[in-house]
Order: structure tokens, then C-alpha cells, then sequence
């Protein structure tokens, strides 16, 4: 069972707890029940929140000492650093091995604490500027949705929250595993973290020129030769038009979404058959086994063959 503790501070966000807890601690009669979620405060007791009402937290900071991972769903106001006891608890549970990870401003509290020294890190565009000019020594990107180091990682505002969570949940156990929780929860599966806080609002010319239709013809072809040429061929308009849609709907490129649907894809076929994996980039649209581990290695930073062992290790 892996421990999940949000550490709360008043006047504390609802939502972005909220975010935690939706995804860590729901049980789902359809899986096996992997995390244990609870709270801590560094003052048990009544924490005011920002949705006028308070709520009872039992838990203290020692909490903290028997986590797996450690989430700051928020740190507002975020000029008031946290207390030495705080600092302490956040360094010691770090320092021995447990995943530190902040929701929207929770990453001040990551930044006071010294763990993102000499790291990159994200938290709400608004808020972005702000920990740049107070934490020279990190690398603010305000343009991604969340970054993931690891042992750290860092969230943009509210709803990236819960592309964050999902995140470490397919990290954890898999991608499927993490399907069936957002197939719960009503959202899409996965979003990658590179993409954009926000989009440009739509021009009025696109507001008929939803990319929904091509993703979805798109989707059911990944196993074919789909080209950004043929993308754009299907859509009807200029590929230069084409990349600009996928950059205000999206964040991000055409080629870069084709091929972050045929690693999903791939991750789900490894988990879920016995397919060699020539068989499985070839259903995915990625010709080769080795092209199949070369993508694989660059996206997750493991082979299809550790993969594969790792998620099927126990029935889905």
C-alpha cells in the first residue's frame, strides 16, 4: 500500500486538495485498492479553508514521517514561509526517499524548504514570476503543466493538479490502471506535462474547426502510416494551419500529440497482451521494435521490455 499525506495549512485551498484526494483517496470496487490517503496539519485541530468553512484535521507532521508521498495541495499566502518544524518535516521526509509533490502554489513551500534548488519547476502562471524573483536558484517554467523529477515534482494551477496526480498514478501502476480511475473521474486519461497552462483564445474561424473529429480519425488509424500531411490532408486545411489549431487547442504539435497516442497505446498493449513487441509497434504506427524502445526510452525513461514486467506483474 502506498501512503499518500497532503500536508494543509489555513486559509487552505479546497480544490486543489481536493485534486489529491479525488484521485488517492476514492476507493473503486473495480480495482485493487493500492493507496492510502489521509491529512495532517502541523496544528491538528480546525483548519479554515478558502471556501468558508473549516474542517477537522486529527493528524499531526509526524505524519509525515510514514508517507510514500508527500503532497502540498497549495501554500497561500505565499510570502509567509513555513515554519522550521515544517521545513524539517518536509526535508526529513525527502531526505529519506519518500515522492515530495506541490499542487499550484504548494510549490513555495517546496521552494522554502530547498528542494527545488537547482531544479526545474512549474506552479500557476500567476503565480510564476513571484517564485522566480523570490528563488533565483530554480528554473520557473510557466508554460508546462506540471514537471516530475522523481523524487520531486511540481504542478501548475488547480486542474493540472489533477493531470499531476494521474501522472504518478501511471507511474505507479500502470497505464491502465490509471485509464480506469480517469474513466471515473470523467476526464481524459492523460495529459502530457509539456503542454500548455492555457491556450490562445479561439479565433472566431476556429471556433467550427474543433480538431475533436481528426483526433478521433486519427486515433482509430495509429497502426497505419498517419502523417502530419495527412492530417492536415483529412482536415482540409494547410499543414502550417494545422500545427497553429493543435497549438491553441492542444498545446502542443501535431506530431507531437500522433506520437504521445501511440505510446499510450503501446503501454496499454504491453500491459494487457502478450503481443511481441514487433507486433505491438506495428499496431501503434511505430514500424520496429527498436524504433518502439528508442520512443519508449525518450518518453519514460525505461524499455518496453521493463515496462512490461513491471505492469504485468499482477491481472489488471
Amino acid at each position: 500500500m502506498h501512503r499518500v499525506v497532503a500536508l494543509v495549512r489555513p486559509p487552505q485551498s479546497t480544490f486543489e486538495l481536493a485534486c489529491a484526494a479525488q484521485v488517492f483517496g476514492i476507493e473503486r470496487p473495480e480495482l485493487p485498492t493500492r493507496y492510502a490517503f489521509s491529512v495532517c496539519a502541523e496544528h491538528p485541530g480546525p483548519v479554515a479553508t478558502r471556501a468558508a468553512y473549516d474542517m477537522l484535521v486529527t493528524d499531526g507532521l509526524d505524519a509525515l514521517d510514514r508517507a510514500d508521498t508527500v503532497i502540498v495541495p497549495g501554500w497561500l499566502p505565499t510570502k509567509e514561509p513555513p515554519s522550521p518544524a515544517v521545513v524539517r518535516a518536509l526535508r526529513r521526509a525527502h531526505s529519506r526517499g519518500a515522492r515530495v509533490v506541490s499542487i499550484c502554489s504548494g510549490a513555495f513551500a517546496l521552494a522554502y524548504a530547498g528542494l527545488l534548488d537547482g531544479r526545474q519547476a512549474t506552479t500557476h502562471w500567476a503565480l510564476a514570476e513571484e517564485l522566480a524573483a523570490c528563488f533565483p536558484h530554480i528554473r520557473v517554467d510557466s508554460n508546462v503543466l506540471y514537471v516530475d523529477h522523481g523524487d520531486v515534482a511540481t504542478s501548475a494551477g488547480a486542474g493540472a493538479g489533477i493531470d499531476l496526480c494521474m501522472h504518478l498514478v501511471r507511474s505507479d501502476q500502470g497505464a491502465r490502471y490509471a485509464a480506469h480511475i480517469a474513466r471515473t473521474m470523467v476526464m481524459p486519461p492523460h495529459r502530457e506535462g509539456g503542454q500548455l497552462q492555457y491556450s490562445a483564445p479561439p479565433h472566431p474561424a476556429q471556433i467550427d474547426g474543433t480538431l475533436a473529429p481528426l483526433l478521433e480519425w486519427a486515433t482509430r488509424r495509429l497502426g497505419e502510416p498517419v502523417t502530419i500531411e495527412s492530417l492536415a490532408a483529412y482536415a482540409g486545411v494547410s499543414t502550417r494551419t494545422l500545427a497553429r489549431r493543435f497549438a491553441d487547442q492542444l498545446g502542443t504539435s501535431p506530431g507531437q500529440w500522433l506520437l504521445a497516442q501511440r505510446i499510450a497505446t503501446a503501454r496499454d498493449l504491453l500491459e494487457s497482451s502478450d503481443l511481441p513487441l514487433d507486433a505491438v509497434a506495428r499496431r501503434v504506427g511505430l514500424s520496429s521494435a527498436a524504433n518502439l524502445r528508442r520512443r519508449f526510452i525518450n518518453a519514460l525513461g525505461t524499455t518496453p521490455g521493463a515496462y512490461r514486467r513491471a505492469f504485468r506483474a499482477e491481472p489488471r
